[in-house]
């Protein structure tokens, strides 16, 4: 799973992709693999890695596969002090025997179906008559073998006759150690500690000049057109100042932060005066912002920090005295700049937090203490998310039990020092839609002024996905956005052109439509109140009729609106709570229903307990997807899928049930519909009672409503006007008579 995420982020974020296979030595030690099963088990690894990578790059293209003779493979065991590529192997073999010829081509021919013929000298795609191995288990694999089998045998004259073909002599001092540490040296002084994976860095990762243009059209949020983009994409240290501030690290003491951040142009000084910009600031909103000094400069090397008095463009670099106002992410820039300065992208993750639990001080005089130490845990950890619900209790947002638990660790020992209770941990809903709605909803304004019309029904399939992940955006132009949605999704020109908004913000997977016809509506009247209709949209979104939790996958058409024409009539105070309100309406006539968050799990299990674990899944509503057996090991991976509402306690019940051997990870896939009907009164929802499956939806609704301190029931009133309501109760009168 782990490799599978990597991959999908580094394509996202148009990353080069090198990869380290690291503990080979396994292979030879613990698998005892035969030379050549160990190359096949490599081949595989990478086939695998270059299957994920095409399967990934379809959205962003031009990523390169992953392979050994292109030298962007390094070999490796960190535990042993060795790593290499086919390149940095063939430079030895070119030091050895001391004959000047290219290390490069012979590094192209160590990898694949290649085979050396010692009676002619060359390498062919044949093996030679008398049979051989192909040229990585011969050149490679064999010598690496050699030395360990020897090492680990013990064996003092042969070691040090093999040692001695490969150029190297060891101290008798050093034949006196034991098998691990003379290993460790053996092969480090053989082979190198870090030689073959920094070749591979500098040769394959571009410098942070090289870089810079791909990365600032994909990061900065303002026009490309502009000198400081000039600037930053020539990582000229002498531009206007831009640092883009990405983590947060805090200090000993835990009271305050350190900025983590790239410089893309100009130079950071200590003494500096500078503006921090937040995630919320644009050019027409300044809210967000705030002035600072930088105290202090270090460049951070793992857990050493060297102080520096400035840092040109390119560096990466660790600022004090600038967190105060940062939340996650942020844009330093200088005081006074000639053009408007827009903000860095906030990160992007490839999950979701949709675990949630509530905290209290178990003395409530502490509560200004454990509301610091949130505020704390939302900088210090990236997916974290804080906030205080409208019933009072404060919620953190985590990706998983594990991810919490973590948090609350932090919380009481580092962050606030006080004792807290936690509430049993639930998950987020979304609402969503089955059908179109089955009436043409209205609402009119308080003043009687405006009336609007909207219908509510399903997106299309993956339509919700693509917005979230970027493949379509709202800032494209009107041309553009028309062509994508007519091509990949079959909307017609008409309404391909008129989509509004996405919401609840700029990548919500919900879209409002203007489905209306200039002949009978007003356009310019309309266009005049279209952000008040959007906000009002939006809003609607971000919290559902059901039990305020964020609507998904539903396109809103507006079908008709009379808007008042003196401007007076049609102010925002007017409009957007009557826009939230039609869409409430057109969302409950569309057979709405409540979809809960599911996990990816992947399993690593010995085959004897496979049956236990298909009985552990089945019984937390999840479903297998594949079983399948781990190339050249006894184990098996088990991918299923698991509601996030029954994961808690998984992984201890799936220990307990397989005596400690099964291993899982598991991570947020996608969005599922639960089974029931949420507005389906008849059920009776007995306490301390496992509701049965059909009845699950209800439950979740009216248990998430009594949390959140509303009604147990939504009302009819609150959403429909008057007028709506005798229309469907004449709509009900009509069927009674067809019956």
């Amino acid at each position: 799973v782990n490799t599978e995420r990597a991959i999908r982020h580094a394509i996202q974020e148009r990353l080069p992709i090198v990869v380290v296979l690291n503990k080979v030595d396994r292979l030879i030690t613990e698998l005892k693999l035969p030379p050549t099963d160990a190359y096949f088990k490599l081949r595989h690894t990478l086939e695998a890695i270059n299957d994920l990578i095409s399967t990934f790059s379809t959205t962003a293209g031009g990523i390169k596969p992953v392979d050994p003779a292109a030298g962007n493979v390094c070999f490796a065991s960190a535990c042993d002090g060795w790593s290499f590529t086919l390149q940095s192997f063939a430079k030895l073999y070119v030091k050895l025997h001391g004959i000047p010829f290219d290390h490069l081509k012979l590094a192209s021919r160590l990898w694949g179906d290649i085979y050396y013929h010692p009676d002619t000298r060359s390498f062919k795609r044949k093996p030679p008559e008398s049979g051989g191995e192909r040229s990585f288990v011969q050149f490679i694999l064999e010598p690496l073998y050699k030395i360990y089998s020897q090492v680990i045998g013990e064996h003092k004259k042969s070691v040090e006759a093999t040692l001695g073909e490969l150029g190297v002599t060891l101290s008798n001092a050093a034949y006196r150690l034991n098998v691990r540490p003379l290993l460790r040296l053996a092969c480090s002084s053989v082979f190198g500690s870090a030689t073959g994976f920094t070749d591979m860095l500098v040769q394959h990762i571009p410098s942070a000049k090289d870089a810079a243009i791909k990365k600032i059209e994909h990061i900065y949020t303002g026009p490309q057109d502009s000198l400081v983009v000039e600037t930053m994409k020539d990582c000229d240290p002498s531009g206007p100042l831009m640092v883009n501030v990405v983590k947060l690290y805090p200090k000993s003491d835990c009271s305050v932060f350190d900025a983590f951040g790239r410089v893309y142009s100009g130079t950071i000084q200590t003494g500096q005066t500078l503006r921090v910009l937040g995630e919320g600031y644009s050019p027409d909103d300044e809210e967000d912002m705030t002035v600072k000094e930088v105290t202090k400069l270090w460049v951070y090397q793992a857990r050493y920090r060297i102080p520096i008095s400035k840092a040109p463009a390119g560096s990466w670099v660790l600022i004090e005295g600038v967190d105060a106002s940062i939340m996650k992410t942020a844009t330093l820039c200088p005081l006074h700049m000639d053009e408007d300065v827009y903000i860095f992208r906030p990160l992007h993750f490839n999950t979701l937090s949709v675990v949630k639990t509530a905290t209290e001080p178990l003395n409530p005089s502490e509560l200004p203490k454990m509301v610091e130490g949130l505020r704390k845990i939302s900088k210090s950890y990236p997916l974290a998310i804080t906030k205080v619900e409208e019933s009072g209790e404060h919620t953190i947002l985590g990706t998983g039990e594990m991810y919490l638990d973590s948090i609350m660790k932090d919380l009481r020992e580092l962050y606030s020092e006080v004792e807290v209770k936690v509430a049993d941990p639930v998950v987020t809903f979304c609402e969503t839609v089955q059908d179109s709605s089955s009436l043409k909803c209205f609402a009119e304004t308080p003043n009687k002024k405006n009336k609007i019309t909207m219908l509510a029904e399903p997106l299309e399939k993956g339509l919700a996905e693509d917005i979230e992940n970027g493949v379509v955006s709202i800032d494209w132009p009107k041309r553009k956005l028309g062509d994508f949605f007519q091509t990949k999704y079959d909307w017609d020109l008409l309404a391909a052109r008129s989509i509004w908004a996405f919401g609840p913000d700029k990548q919500g997977p919900n879209i409002l439509l203007d489905d209306t016809l200039p002949t009978e509506v007003d356009k310019n009247l309309l266009n005049a109140v279209k952000d008040s209709i959007v906000q009002g949209f939006q809003w609607g979104a971000r919290e559902g009729p059901l039990c305020d939790e964020p609507i998904r996958n539903v396109k809103f058409k507006i079908l008709d609106a009379t808007i008042a024409a003196e401007p007076l009539h049609r102010g925002g105070g007017q409009i957007i709570p009557t826009a939230r309100r039609v869409a409430y309406s057109a969302f409950l006539m569309a057979t709405p229903r409540l979809m809960e968050p599911v996990y990816y799990v992947e399993v690593l299990t010995p085959a004897d307990c496979l049956s236990a674990i298909y009985t552990v899944i089945s019984r937390r509503r999840g479903h297998v997807t594949a079983d399948i057996p781990k190339p050249g090991t006894p184990a098996y991976i088990v991918k299923a899928f698991l509601p996030v509402i029954e994961s808690f306690g998984f992984e201890t019940d799936l220990r307990y049930h397989t005596q400690g051997q099964a291993f899982c990870l598991s991570v947020f896939d996608h969005w599922n519909i639960v089974p029931g009907d949420p507005l389906d009164k008849s059920i009776v929802l007995r306490p301390l009672e496992p509701a049965p499956v059909q009845h699950l939806a209800r439950e979740f609704m009216v248990k998430t409503r009594r949390r959140k301190g509303m009604s147990d029931d939504v009302s009819a009133n609150k959403f429909f006007d008057e007028a709506m309501m005798v229309e469907l109760a004449q709509q009900a009168a009509e069927l009674h008579q067809l019956m």
